[in-house]
């Protein structure tokens, strides 16, 4: 499955340019900023060679989940195990 970019839930950022050398050798504190939402991108000749981004972190659109929520008629009534605190 692809999920195009456009899709993700991190705002986009100015991308921060790392050569292969450097990549190479900081590679796990590369990963842990493109999971953390930032713009990696790795050069070679100072060309963007790719980009490092996470895999499969869909959006959350507002109201995405409209219907698929059902609230019981009585959900704020008192409950009965509770009538001796109240009021």
């Amino acid at each position: 499955m692809v999920i195009r970019d456009d899709h993700m839930k991190y705002p986009k950022q100015k991308a921060t340019h790392f050569n292969v050398a450097e990549a190479k050798a900081h590679f796990s504190t590369l990963v842990r900023k493109a999971l953390q939402g930032e713009d990696v991108v790795i050069a070679r000749d100072n060309k963007p060679l790719l980009r490092l981004v996470p895999v499969g972190v869909p959006s959350r659109a507002p109201g995405s989940a409209k219907g698929r929520v059902a609230m019981a008629d009585d959900f704020d009534a008192p409950l009965e195990d509770f009538a001796g605190y109240e009021k």
